[in-house]
């Protein structure tokens, strides 16, 4: 598929991007085209160069700690010795003096208010909107629809009353729990009522009250009868609707029909991990849903069960205070929205010299004219803030460099000095032992740093390629440098004063179907002292989001504090075993679970686009993969393939042996090509092999460039 571009201000630009920003993102913002144009025009020419030079730098690192670990293979790992030829080469820095950010005009999703946050793929419009409306989701239909409460039928469309009943008591517990009553329970109320404003409950007993009345916030009438009852706990609200005549409340004496509960309080719009955008015409897709967003306009037609539906944004919702004034509380999840890193480039748009402009520095200046128009509605940023997560940096120098392109383009666009706030993804090592000076680089702009348990020990053993044999995926887990990790983003965030400032995040639970066991392990994120963490859909957040009543984070907080700090030590204990013992089945039983894995998301990456999929496993359970997970589980097996651990016969054995297995786990999708038995001719599966055979050579074991050249073969 040719590209047509038009010259504007030594730049040639894809016509169909030119025609959206035109026409679509700069009307309405007060940025002129010709200021636009020019102002992408010169900041890219002088920013180009430097990012080159930035990805330069990785090599050299790369290159340099590759050559002490060949010349050292032989003698006993001394971390002593490791940590001074890291800060030789400057791969390591010295630590500053103390310091607590300064970012100002946050809103309090991001500083106060402490929840799930949802990740979705921004080119899919239907997705985006389910996760920005998923702010506020029913309890009841969470709990129905997934394996948290159990009977004897399996889910089904013909309603069960004894799950019925289940969820009933469920939310019962949940409130007894969270909104304690005087002197009762929840169980035993027969009515609900407003009294000048008031909340009063009656029970069987006579009327009571909640043991804090703090929590009762206010309520809704609905024909002059008490509709909704809305309570706050940790900042989080829930409502208890009632509705007597309502099917759901057939069960409940006080005629509780749901629960509706503050779920995903912040949204990650992602043009990054979770999509495959490879050209102008993708990264239009994503631009023109994000300006919808920012827009408030942005719909999505589709059809399911044979019925046609239109989504769009939810509004907020109203209610009267119990000081009997009207008020709103917000309807949608603040919306951040994730660019990407610095490595890639894309075809929208070709410099003087004819190379391609470097995406990062593209998404930065598209999303941010989009979300020029959000800065005049408020319909996201109540503060008039601006939020990009920036993924993939390496090191101080690297979020200097996006300080320096985000001033840039405030400047271009006319906005306020640090409009612009930025997320830290702390997922590479030279980012995890340097933290607190890369958030001192942007310390006017930090609104978020997390951790991401997947690209970081793709990181791990990309840069520990020549130390050795990395050990199994599953007993990463237990390493001594992932504990230490974890616990030094936090340590570094409380340290720079984060807490009631900007968010802590956790990572993704990668399981949406079993919503049981994430109940009873994703509290250990909050335990931890995350203030967010990720979750794979809305009923995941809703039901994540009762974490947060449990357990009150800022409070957390100040107890983490007090604990041993990590170590950098740790930090740098390579996960490797030198003359590893496993058996010719663990191996093979290892690398099958990663080929498996790594075929079942390329297949539709490079077939059908889709960036983000929930992947059946080797045992059929449904995980969400992303390029993160394609990144952890081919350079475990490019490592093995280098370390001799198994052969290149052998893997690609294997790998044609899972393939099968992939193609029959889809063989009810109806756009699904198969990769077997015509191997020869799958783009797919030999892009899948060229990550495995190949991965030693991938900067930083990014899946980027090779996941990118073969879907422009397959698109073209």
């Amino acid at each position: 598929m040719q590209q047509k571009y038009l010259n504007i201000e030594n730049l040639s630009v894809s016509q169909d991007l030119y025609n959206f920003i035109n026409k679509n993102a700069l009307p309405e913002t007060g940025v002129t085209e010709h200021d636009f144009w020019k102002g992408l025009s010169k900041v890219s020419h002088e920013l180009a160069p430097k990012n080159r030079e930035l990805l330069k730098i990785r090599k050299r690192l790369q290159m340099d700690i590759d050559r002490w670990h060949i010349e050292n293979y032989e003698k006993e790992f001394n971390v002593s010795e490791y940590k001074s030829y890291l800060s030789k080469i400057g791969y390591l820095k010295k630590e500053g003096s103390d310091f607590k950010i300064k970012t100002r005009n946050v809103d309090k999703e991001i500083s106060t208010i402490a929840g799930p946050q949802l990740v979705v793929p921004i080119m899919n419009a239907r997705y985006a909107l389910n996760a920005a409306n998923a702010r506020w989701m029913s309890l009841y239909d969470s709990l129905y629809g997934t394996d948290v409460v159990s009977s004897e039928e399996s889910i089904s469309e013909r309603y069960d009353p004894e799950r019925g009943l289940q969820v009933i008591q469920y939310t019962k517990n949940f409130l007894d729990q969270n909104f304690k009553l005087k002197d009762s329970s929840w169980k035993k109320v027969t009515e609900i009522l407003i009294e000048d404003h008031n909340l009063v409950i009656k029970t069987e007993k006579g009327k009571t009250k909640l043991k804090d009345e703090n929590k009762y916030v206010g309520y809704r009438l609905d024909k002059d009868k008490i509709s909704a009852v809305i309570l706050k706990n940790n900042n989080l609200h829930i409502e208890i609707i009632i509705n007597p005549s309502a099917f759901s409340a057939k069960g409940d004496p006080a005629g509780i029909s749901d629960i509706i509960v503050e779920a995903a309080i912040s949204t990650i719009c992602d043009h990054e991990d979770s999509v495959a955008a490879v050209d102008a015409e993708d990264k239009i897709i994503g631009y023109k849903n994000w300006l919808g967003l920012m827009k408030k306009n942005l719909v999505a037609e589709f059809e399911k069960d044979g019925k046609k539906l239109r989504r769009k944004l939810n509004p907020n919702r109203s209610y009267i205070s119990k000081n009997g004034k009207k008020e709103n509380m917000h309807g949608r999840a603040l919306l951040l929205n994730r660019n990407v890193g610095h490595l890639m480039t894309n075809s929208a748009i070709l410099l003087e010299d004819g190379s391609e402009i470097p995406e990062g520095i593209l998404d930065a200046f598209i999303t941010s004219l989009c979300a020029i128009h959000d800065l005049k509605n408020k319909n996201n940023s109540r503060t008039g803030s601006i939020y990009i997560v920036k993924p993939k940096q390496h090191g101080p120098e690297e979020t200097a460099f996006t300080n320096l392109l985000f001033t840039k383009v405030e400047e271009v666009l006319g906005l306020e000095k640090f409009t612009i706030k930025c997320g830290i993804m702390d997922e590479e090592r030279r980012t995890t032992v340097n933290l607190k000076e890369c958030i001192r680089t942007l310390e006017n702009r930090v609104c978020f740093i997390n951790t991401g348990f997947l690209d970081r020990v793709g990181d791990e053993m990309h840069t520990s390629m020549e130390a050795g044999p990395v050990i199994k995926k599953g007993d990463m887990k237990a390493s001594a440098w992932l504990n230490a990790y974890e616990n030094n983003n936090i340590d570094i965030g409380l340290s720079c004063g984060f807490s009631g400032k900007a968010q802590i995040g956790k990572g993704m639970w990668a399981m949406p179907d079993l919503m049981a066991d994430m109940l009873k392990q994703k509290i250990s994120h909050l335990e931890a002292g995350a203030n967010c963490a990720w979750v794979p859909s809305p009923t995941a957040a809703a039901l994540h989001a009762l974490h947060y009543h449990q357990v009150n984070i800022f409070e957390k907080h100040l107890e983490i504090k007090m604990r041993e700090k990590a170590k950098l030590d740790d930090l740098l204990d390579i996960p490797i075993v030198k003359k590893p013992n496993w058996s010719n089945d663990e191996i093979s039983k290892e690398i099958s679970n990663s080929a498996q894995t790594i075929l079942g998301y390329v297949v539709r990456w490079i077939d059908q686009g889709v960036g983000c999929s929930k992947v059946p496993d080797i045992n059929n359970v449904g995980l969400m993969e992303d390029r993160a997970t394609l990144r952890i589980s081919s350079q475990q097996i490019t490592n093995w393939l280098y370390h001799g651990v198994c052969s290149r016969k052998q893997v690609l054995e294997i790998m044609k042996k899972m393939a099968k297995i992939v193609d029959e786990q889809n063989k009810k999708d109806k756009f699904y090509q198969k990769m077997s038995p015509n191997f020869d001719r799958s783009i797919a599966f030999k892009t899948a092999c060229e990550l495995v055979f190949q991965g030693k050579d991938q900067p930083s074991g990014y899946t980027e460039p090779l996941l990118h050249l073969n879907r422009l073969i397959k698109k073209n």
